[in-house]
């Protein structure tokens, strides 16, 4: 499984050290049957899934290239694996949604990943009337599709925070940034999965990094799948922008 850190769009265009943190994750992980993404990008009343045989890519974002616009990432879905996912579910109500495609979180990634685009793809959406714990928990009823080979990936940024980007530093973070990073990376690897659920009690520099919860969410997707004894790492370990971090995480 993977959380991986999808920051600028552009990431689908350009071929730089976080697309090549992707490119080896991939090299180094058996060929998946299927793939369930749970994206920041797609938040809704209630849970959905995509069950649509053929997604359409879906260009979710403004101002950027043209060239941007013309990604198309054409991977079929899977209507069974989505039936599987919905009759996992024993606390939630997964809706069937017949027109989604593959929002930007999942395709720019997903393009490095697996660029021949034949490995089905199925989304599951954010149900924003959740709180974290139930989406924790909702994760945990969804850990068998991972017996079938199914890869689940999360995609988002653990420190997220748009309103304060600095672009003229490029390859850094503000001070608060760093420190919620690595708290928060304590975490992970210590596998203190309550404060992580917990996190906005942890004080005002995580509440500045995640001043909204939908790019956080995802992770906790990833750790609500995770076996006890699994391994745990990191990897695209960086800040950008002063408050955007690309760190990415694997399980098994």
């Amino acid at each position: 499984m993977l959380f991986v850190g999808h920051g600028n769009p552009m990431n689908a265009l350009e071929e730089n050290e976080f697309v090549a943190g992707w490119q080896q994750q991939a090299q180094s992980i058996a060929q998946p049957s299927a793939i369930l993404c749970v994206s920041a990008h797609w938040e809704t009343r209630g849970t959905q899934v995509t069950t649509v045989s053929y997604p359409q890519t879906i260009h979710d974002f403004g101002g950027f290239p043209r060239e941007l616009y013309g990604v198309q990432y054409p991977a079929p879905g899977s209507p069974a694996l989505a039936a599987e996912t919905q009759s996992l579910a024993v606390n939630a109500n997964i809706l069937p949604n017949e027109n989604r495609g593959l929002d930007h979180g999942c395709w720019s990634v997903l393009k490095h990943l697996y660029p021949e685009a034949n490995i089905p793809v199925v989304q599951l959406s954010l149900n924003y009337l959740m709180n974290p714990a139930q989406h924790y928990e909702f994760a945990k009823e969804l850990s068998a599709l991972r017996r079938k080979g199914v890869l689940t990936i999360g995609s988002g940024n653990i420190v997220h925070n748009l309103r304060t980007l600095d672009w003229g530093n490029k390859q850094g973070g503000f001070d608060w940034a760093i420190s919620a990073n690595n708290r928060i990376k304590e975490l992970i690897l210590s596998g203190n999965h309550s404060d992580l659920i917990n996190y906005s009690a942890m004080g005002k520099e995580i509440n500045l990094s995640i001043p909204t919860p939908e790019h956080y969410l995802p992770l906790l997707y990833i750790l609500g799948m995770k076996n006890e004894d699994e391994e745990i790492s990191l990897f695209n370990d960086r800040l950008l922008l002063g408050s955007l971090s690309m760190t990415s995480v694997r399980i098994g």
